[in-house]
C-alpha cells in the first residue's frame, strides 16, 4: 500500500488570506495530500477548515490523530497541537512547543522530511521571525522541493524572507504560480512503514538532548533549561533537555519578551518598595521614632530608580 505525496504549509501572520488563495487554486484531483500550520492561539476555536474548504474544490478539516493521509485532502493543525506525518498516516500531538509556538512549522516539515523524502513539496506563506527555516532546509537535505511565497506578494514578509536567507529555497513564487508547481511536481507516493511512537518522540525532538548537539551559554526562555545549538547548512537549532525548540530568530525575539517582561517586574517592585518604606517612614513617625528618615530615604531611592526604569521601558 503506498502513501500520496504531501504538500505541507506554514504560515502566520497575515496567512488566512494566503492559505485562502492557495486553496482556491488548488484542483479537484490533486495526487497529493497537504497539510498546513497556521499559527494560532491555544484557545479558542480555529475555523480555518471553514475557510479553506468554501475558498477551493478539495475538503478540509482539522487533522485527527492517525487518520490515513488521502489525495485531495487538506488537514489543518487543531489548536495547541503540532501537526505531524509519519508514513500514512497524520499525527497530532502536544510535545513542546517550538519558536514559542504550538502548533509550528518546523516540526511538521521535520516530520514530512523524515517521512517522505523526496515526496515533499513545503511551502512558507506569510508570516513574522523565521518559523519554517530550519525545516525547510530538512526538506531540501531530503531531496524535497522548497517554495516561498514572493515577499512583496506577503502582507507579512518575515517568515518569507527568513526563509530565503536559509539558502535552502528552490522557488520563490507568488501563490498562483505556487498552486501551479504544486500541481505539475510529479512528486512519487511512498511505500509508507508502520507509524511508530518512538519515531513521533524523534520528530518532537524527544531524543536523547545530548545528542542534539553541544551547550551553548544560552539559557531556554520557556524553562530556563540550557539550550544545546546544533550548527546545520541553513540556520542553526537551539534545543533544551525537555524539547523546547527555537530558531536563531525566534530565540532573539523570545529572549526581548523575557527582558521586557524582567523589566517590568523590576518596575514593579521598585513602586512597591517604594510604597512600603513610605508607610513604615509615617507609622515610625507617629510615634517618634527616629528611624523614620531611614525609610523615608530608602523610599525616596526606590522612587527614584522606578522613574529611570520606566524612562528605559518607555523608550
Amino acid at each position: 500500500m503506498t502513501a500520496p505525496p504531501v504538500v505541507v504549509v506554514g504560515a502566520s501572520a497575515g496567512g488566512v488570506g494566503a492559505l485562502e488563495k492557495l486553496a482556491s487554486h488548488l484542483p479537484r484531483d490533486l495526487e497529493a495530500a497537504v497539510l498546513v500550520v497556521l499559527h494560532v492561539s491555544p484557545a479558542g476555536t480555529s475555523v480555518l477548515p471553514q475557510i479553506l474548504q468554501r475558498a477551493g474544490p478539495l475538503s478540509a478539516a482539522h487533522a485527527v490523530d492517525r487518520e490515513p493521509l488521502v489525495p485531495t485532502r487538506i488537514y489543518v493543525a487543531p489548536p495547541d497541537q503540532h501537526l505531524l506525518v509519519d508514513g500514512g498516516v497524520v499525527r497530532v500531538a502536544r510535545g513542546a512547543p517550538e519558536n514559542g509556538h504550538r502548533p509550528a512549522v518546523d516540526p511538521l516539515f521535520r516530520s514530512a522530511a523524515r517521512s517522505h523524502g523526496r515526496s515533499v513539496v513545503a511551502v512558507v506563506l506569510s508570516g513574522s521571525l523565521d518559523d519554517g527555516s530550519t525545516g525547510l532546509c530538512d526538506v531540501k537535505e531530503a531531496g524535497g522541493v522548497c517554495v516561498v511565497q514572493q515577499p512583496s506578494e506577503a502582507l507579512y514578509p518575515g517568515m518569507p524572507e527568513a526563509a530565503i536567507r536559509s539558502g535552502c529555497v528552490d522557488h520563490i513564487l507568488p501563490i498562483a504560480d505556487i498552486a501551479k508547481l504544486v500541481t505539475s511536481s510529479g512528486l512519487p507516493p511512498i511505500s509508507p512503514g508502520a507509524p511508530t511512537t518512538d519515531e513521533l518522540g524523534a520528530m518532537l525532538g524527544d531524543a536523547d538532548p545530548h545528542d542534539f548537539g553541544d551547550p551553548s551559554p544560552f539559557s531556554c526562555p520557556e524553562c530556563g533549561g540550557v539550550l544545546r545549538v546544533r550548527e546545520m547548512a541553513g540556520p542553526d537549532r537551539f534545543r533544551c533537555r525537555v524539547g523546547h525548540q527555537f530558531s536563531v530568530e525566534s530565540l532573539v525575539d523570545r529572549q526581548q519578551d523575557m527582558l521586557d517582561e524582567a523589566l517590568w517586574a523590576g518596575y514593579r517592585a521598585l513602586q512597591e518598595q517604594a510604597d512600603l518604606c513610605r508607610r513604615v517612614a509615617e507609622r515610625l513617625r507617629s510615634i517618634g521614632n527616629q528611624r523614620s528618615a531611614e525609610y523615608a530615604s530608602r523610599a525616596e531611592e526606590a522612587n527614584r530608580r522606578a522613574v529611570v526604569l520606566r524612562q528605559v521601558l518607555m523608550a
